[in-house]
């Protein structure tokens, strides 16, 4: 493994902090994601988000980081972490987004975390935007709908830029951005009317856009050292069949999600993607200087998630199981149909291997697993947790990584599991679906003693990275 990998684990603010009303925070839109039946119906922007007082909001308490902190750090210091990727809440530093001057409470706190983490040679690696937004902007202009949400934006990258100058070196921009096209409240937008989707998705995604390259010339100016990257939900794309038709629907499929590092990190608008909108009558909305801004800040390396590859068939009339995937729809693949999690999602280790050799190919920059990772309903008996479905999850990915960086070139910094501690699904709201190294006594409801407990796979993971 290259010299100075950064081994560590992932989470969020908005699935683990907890702590939603306390230490001058502002409300989230996150906080406003219920559990049951009609989740995806807010998560998708065909309904809009209400505080009901009879309904469960689990982003309000996540796993109570926010109060267990030190103890978890000191956790992630014994695994032997060289990096822990977390995001901050944006509303825990401006409670409406539009305050001039910031939440000090909010600041020192994080301050506090990554003081703790620089202490036990842990890097940060600071997601700014984990489908977080302070809620008043989400009323005020309708998320990222708005050009307006592009200069809130900044005035708070650049606000905790300043304040944790020296404390963090790596930073990414959104978290899984190329997934606001489906999930639409990962941009802060409902569509309760009819209105064209396409061009309500290119007008998000290019603020998005032009917020990502801000970010980008806004952390170099304070220090050229740090690094600024994007995050995207990848996956291999693969044809059901061998007819052309297929493969060019994998292709296309591939080509969709490449787009968004197209922008990102070519710095360009592909020109495939302007003639699709244009046949659509979908007008992106550019300013003047936006085209230029775009190719001149871009990002330093790649993040993505990977947790399974996805497969797509041309032919309507072919019979094909569905299955279930991170957020993106695909077909269930005959060769892996004995290699699934808990929640259906194949397993496919050696996908990692054909994600990563794709971006080093086409974009030639360090590469970061950023989320990597399986859910399973672990249980604690007689104060342990024996996942052993989690250690051959991981074993697979890591054999996997390490071919990609000896046998094929990739440039990879580092690999961050997603969940290194139990917290809140994103996609079910549950804390029945365990991702971590570290169990969490909570459950659905949130009920529990929010005790720590090391699993099986805690020491394995440790034993590997030394």
């Amino acid at each position: 493994m290259p010299e100075g990998f950064l081994w560590g684990g992932a989470l969020a603010a908005n699935q683990t902090e907890g702590g939603w009303n306390e230490g001058g925070r502002g409300m989230s839109h996150s906080d406003l994601i219920p559990q049951g039946s009609d989740r995806w119906d807010v998560m998708f922007g065909r309904q809009k988000p209400v505080d009901d007082p009879d309904r469960l909001y689990p982003c309000r308490w996540g796993n109570d980081f926010f109060h267990h902190w030190h103890e978890d750090v000191e956790l992630f210091a014994e695994m032997g972490f060289k990096c822990l990727r977390l995001s901050i809440c944006w509303s825990r530093i401006f409670p409406t987004g539009m305050e001039a001057e910031p939440n000090g409470e909010g600041l020192e706190f994080y301050r506090q975390v990554f003081e703790a983490l620089r202490e036990h040679g842990i890097e940060p690696l600071v997601t700014l935007s984990h489908y977080d937004y302070p809620l008043a902007l989400v009323e005020r202009y309708g998320g990222w709908q708005s050009r307006e949400m592009i200069e809130r934006y900044a005035h708070y990258v650049e606000t905790v830029g300043r304040a944790y100058q020296g404390l963090v070196r790596y930073w990414l921009t959104f978290n899984e951005i190329n997934s606001v096209a489906l999930s639409y409240l990962n941009a802060g937008v409902t569509l309760e009317d009819e209105r064209d989707r396409a061009a309500v998705t290119a007008a998000f995604s290019h603020h998005m856009f032009m917020a990502s390259a801000r970010a980008v010339e806004i952390l170099h100016k304070i220090d050229p050292a740090n690094k600024v990257g994007c995050m995207i939900a990848a996956g291999a794309t693969y044809p059901y069949r061998c007819a052309p038709e297929d493969v060019w629907l994998a292709y296309e499929e591939d080509r969709g999600r490449y787009f968004y590092t197209d922008v990102m990190a070519a710095g360009a608008y592909p020109a495939w993607k302007l003639r699709a909108l244009e046949k659509e009558g979908v007008h992106v909305p550019f300013e003047p200087g936006d085209t230029e801004y775009l190719a001149e800040h871009t990002v330093d390396f790649i993040s993505f998630s990977y947790y399974c590859s996805r497969l797509v068939c041309a032919d309507d009339q072919v019979i094909a199981e569905k299955a279930e995937g991170n957020v993106f729809p695909t077909l269930r693949n005959p060769y892996l149909k004995d290699k699934e999690t808990a929640w259906k999602w194949q397993i496919d280790a050696l996908g990692l291997r054909v994600t990563l050799a794709g971006y080093h190919d086409r974009y030639h920059l360090p590469l970061f697993i950023a989320e990597n990772g399986v859910g399973g309903l672990d249980a604690l008996e007689d104060g342990k947790v024996h996942d052993a479905y989690h250690i051959d999850y991981l074993r697979r990915h890591i054999l996997a990584l390490r071919d990609a960086i000896v046998e094929d070139g990739v440039d990879l910094m580092g690999y961050t599991p997603w969940g290194c501690i139990d917290l809140v699904s994103a996609g079910t709201g549950e804390m029945k679906k365990r991702y971590g190294f570290i169990f969490v006594d909570k459950d659905n409801e949130g009920n529990g003693t929010l005790n720590r407990s090391k699993k099986k796979s805690f020491d394995w993971y440790k034993q590997g990275i030394a």
